[in-house]
């Protein structure tokens, strides 16, 4: 009768899973001993992790046979998911959604294949878009932190995380939302777009409004996000041009003397940033 039932579910393609994965299966606890689809179901419920590596058993939810953690139902016969990892203790059903495992990580991760639409990094520890193998900055253990606009540790999380063109990673949707406020990497102040044209219309706008002549000898010392360069430029309120990559994403120290001061020290210097 159970594989009458199991039969009668797939003919009606009925998805079993929860909102995270969706697989025939439910895994238990090693720890309190419940059933849950996932993880993520458990942990939202109990006051303790899921170690999915210690996961022993699972329950088909197709015939009610509790078993082994396997590919395969030993009391339906039916496949446990699409995917199975023997190791990771990972089950996903979804063709659409697909995972490989990663020796070097330790973890499964979302995509085609190492090889495929993924590349294993050394340096970086982590697995990265071969759209950008050649291209990418390595920064060691560049994932293996908390992004930097939610707070969330990387490595280990099931969103998507990007590199940014500095090497530095964050979520893609944090990444995204970042973009529509700043065109600066939120950790090192790099920008993260061509900014060409920005910056050219800035020098326009620099020209048409040229400063006081009280302040037309003012110089400013010029650190470079960019290029992380130091140089001394004409201040202007506008921005400051990097003399050496001609970047405006800079901030400087401001040199003036001001005759009205009768202390010995002539000299002040006035810190001044550009966003």
């Amino acid at each position: 009768m159970a594989k009458i039932v199991n039969k009668r579910r797939l003919l009606g393609r009925t998805p079993l899973g929860c909102q995270h994965y969706e697989r025939n299966v439910k895994l238990q606890c090693f720890t309190c001993k419940k059933w849950y689809t996932c993880r993520f179901c458990h942990d939202a419920q109990e006051d303790h992790a899921l170690i999915r590596r210690e996961t022993s058993n699972m329950l088909c939810m197709l015939c009610g046979t509790p078993q082994r953690a396997s590919d395969m139902c030993i009391g339906c016969g039916e496949a446990a998911a699409h995917y199975y990892c023997n190791i990771c203790k990972l089950w996903e059903n979804r063709k659409s959604k697909p995972i490989y495992h990663c020796n070097d990580c330790g973890i499964c991760r979302r995509g085609l294949g190492l090889g495929k639409d993924f590349f294993h990094c050394k340096t970086c520890r982590a697995c990265i878009t071969t759209s950008i193998q050649s291209s990418h900055k390595c920064i060691e253990r560049s994932t293996d932190c908390d992004c930097p606009i939610c707070g969330d540790y990387m490595f280990t999380s099931p969103k998507p995380v990007v590199f940014m063109t500095c090497g530095h990673s964050i979520h893609k949707k944090c990444y995204d939302q970042h973009m529509r406020v700043s065109y600066k990497c939120p950790i090192c102040n790099k920008s993260l777009a061509n900014m060409e044209t920005h910056f050219r219309n800035l020098d326009v706008a620099i020209l048409s409004q040229p400063m006081p002549p009280e302040f037309r000898d003012t110089r400013a010392t010029v650190l470079c996000n960019d290029c992380s360069g130091k140089c001394v430029v004409p201040y202007h309120w506008l921005g400051l041009k990097c003399s050496i990559c001609q970047s405006e994403d800079s901030d400087g120290l401001l040199d003036f003397d001001d005759d009205d001061d009768d202390d010995d020290d002539d000299d002040d210097i006035l810190l001044i940033g550009h966003r």
